[in-house]
């Protein structure tokens, strides 16, 4: 199991953490989304940044690992 790290700009509230988190747990491979203000750790097996990237976009915020 792999532990990644991004940080998420524009993550302001609790209910951008749920959309978050949301789009993230559909992410092939990941099986914990620990998202706070302006950060998301992601613990999975074989996750793709890409792919984690693409889904914190799909919520609406950009996001680079860290």
């Amino acid at each position: 199991m792999t532990i990644r790290s991004y940080a998420v700009s524009g993550m302001s509230c609790d209910h951008c953490k749920v959309a978050v988190t949301e789009e993230v747990a559909k992410v092939a491979g990941v099986s914990e989304v620990d998202a706070e203000i302006g950060f998301v750790r992601v613990r999975g097996t074989g996750v793709d940044d890409a792919a984690v990237v693409a889904a914190i976009d799909e919520a609406g915020y950009d996001a680079v690992p860290a």
